[in-house]
């Protein structure tokens, strides 16, 4: 069973709290914390690495007005 915990990006008045993320060994799984059910994104670890370096450049990450809004 995944321990799943929220994001620092979609805490309290940034998305309230709507990513969660759970890792392994094998690999790093992604879900909206308000619909659990609805199904996860999961990467091996290196893919993981890379997509986040990917929204990082795009300015998803690092760009308040970039994020996306889970409300």
């Amino acid at each position: 069973m995944d321990t799943w915990r929220k994001s620092s990006y979609s805490g309290p008045g940034d998305g309230d709290s709507c990513v969660e993320i759970a890792n392994s060994p094998t690999r790093i799984s992604v879900r909206d914390s308000k619909d659990p059910a609805a199904g996860t994104l999961a990467f091996p670890p290196a893919s993981f690495v890379s997509f986040v370096e990917a929204l990082k450049d795009a300015g998803a990450v690092t760009t308040p007005s970039a994020r996306v809004r889970c409300g």
